[in-house]
């Protein structure tokens, strides 16, 4: 199956775009080929009607019955753990970090340019250091080669 994540009832969304950026919802009913109703509960967004194209549909999904309230949709949500399994996903961590770095000021980007380079410094000196020990041993290989013919 070449779709994994399918837009259906239950179906945990990121909001991309609109006055609610940033937000996980749950999908609660179609509405039409380019609408959903969303709820989102546990991330105070409130039942409304979003387009599908901002949203981007998350690997999750909650089970409540068909069009339930926000009532059912925040009991299922919080019995899933919905914010604890989103926290540990590398989407979730990555939208942090940019977070982090729009916030940086000047001097900040300054220090972390100046860290970079000292750690590829080292790194670089740590590399060099190990392929010139490969190299001697190398050869102190290949001279007892030569010494036992």
């Amino acid at each position: 199956m070449p779709f994994q994540r399918f837009v259906e009832s239950g179906r945990i969304a990121y909001v991309s775009d609109g006055p609610y950026e940033g937000k996980l919802v749950a999908i609660v009913d179609i509405i039409d080929q380019n609408r959903v109703l969303v709820d989102g509960p546990a991330s105070n967004v409130p039942r409304c009607e979003m387009r599908l194209n901002e949203l981007h549909l998350t690997k999750f999904r909650i089970r409540f019955p068909y069009t339930g309230s926000t009532h059912v949709v925040r009991k299922a949500w919080e019995a899933a753990n919905i914010n604890d399994l989103w926290k540990q996903t590398m989407w979730a961590r990555k939208v942090e970090a940019k977070k982090k770095r729009l916030q940086l000021s000047d001097f900040d980007r300054f220090k972390l340019r100046k860290a970079r380079q000292i750690r590829n410094k080292l790194r670089t000196d740590a590399f060099y250091r190990l392929k010139k020990k490969v190299k001697k041993d190398v050869k102190a290989v290949t001279a007892n080669k030569k010494e036992k013919k």
